[in-house]
């Protein structure tokens, strides 16, 4: 008979990352980890694990070995949700992939009131600007936007993320603002790294695109540090409304050339293809959903005054 405790507890070491990590997550020693571990490479007859003092790593075997697991994982998984479909509280650990920004500003605040609301659900959160491996990593739901490469994964739309191009109001006193986007050329204009087309702005008028190489003294790539920069006079740059609306409701930007759109995404909640979906994944979504505001979130709200 095969031996699935030593299944379960190989995924947790690579899971947490060390045989330490796996005892304590598991509740047992770290000599029966090693032991389960070596007992399970001596039936297989192959490594899984290269081991160091400082490092562990997975072996071409281990890797393929990890793949199949997963599936079966997924599976248990399955069986015990189709089990417990009943039951009419929801609860487990949820893990979270978000982008940084979006997820700082608008996911971490609301949850503590998630929390409140459903106490016996905990959360692990993880953010960044980085695209997850969402069946790899473990995670139950990733925050993300735009199109999806993965094909078996399941997608909810959240609401819409549109850019708007924005300056100070220093700024726009210094140098004036664009009147049209070839005009940019004479600006200092402030980029975002992590963009598919960095230094190509695109504007769209009467479906006709308009495409600008800009450039300017200031590359980054956290949506953030480009807001402050913009902020403090320095040029002018492309920002998501979710993290530019406050400011420009304030007076603090001022947002220009706003008879041309800029592309725009939809920010999604992804998760594994499943048959039986869990209860915290659930609520967690209708919940976000409720919270952002759907079609109109909330930080599209200043759109409407100007």
């Amino acid at each position: 008979m095969k031996d699935i405790n030593a299944t379960l507890i190989f995924a947790a070491v690579i899971d947490e990352g060390s045989f330490s990590g796996a005892a304590d997550r598991l509740g047992v020693t770290k000599s029966a980890v090693s032991k389960r571990i070596t007992t399970l490479e001596a039936r297989l007859g192959v490594k899984l694990l290269s081991r160091t003092t400082r490092k562990l790593s997975l072996t071409e075997a281990g890797e393929r070995y990890l793949i199949h697991i997963r599936e079966a994982l997924r599976a248990i998984e399955d069986a015990e949700f189709a089990a417990g479909e009943l039951q009419e509280v929801p609860q487990g650990v949820l893990k979270i992939s978000s982008p940084m920004s979006f997820g700082r500003l608008h996911v971490a605040p609301v949850i503590p009131q998630f929390l409140k609301k459903y106490p016996q659900i905990k959360i692990q959160m993880d953010m960044s600007d980085m695209s997850p491996d969402l069946v790899g990593g473990g995670y139950d739901i990733a925050l993300h936007a735009g199109e999806l490469s993965e094909t078996s994964l399941v997608r909810r739309k959240l609401a819409p993320l549109h850019s708007v191009l924005c300056a100070s109001e220093s700024y726009i006193e210094e140098f004036g603002p664009p009147l049209m986007p070839d005009e940019l050329v004479r600006h200092n204009c402030l980029l975002y790294s992590y963009h598919t087309s960095v230094d190509e702005w695109v504007f769209t008028k009467n479906g006709t695109d308009t495409r600008i190489q800009v450039s300017g003294s200031y590359q980054v790539n956290n949506s953030e540090a480009l807001r402050e920069a913009i902020l403090q006079g320095i040029g002018i740059g492309r920002l998501p409304t979710f993290l530019a609306g406050p400011d420009i409701q304030s007076g603090r930007l001022v947002p220009v050339l706003q008879d041309f759109e800029m592309p725009m995404k939809e920010i999604y909640a992804v998760f594994p293809e499943r048959k039986y979906l869990p209860q915290k994944v659930r609520v967690f979504i209708d919940f976000i959903v409720d919270y952002l505001g759907g079609d109109v979130p909330y930080w599209d709200r200043w759109k409407t005054s100007f």
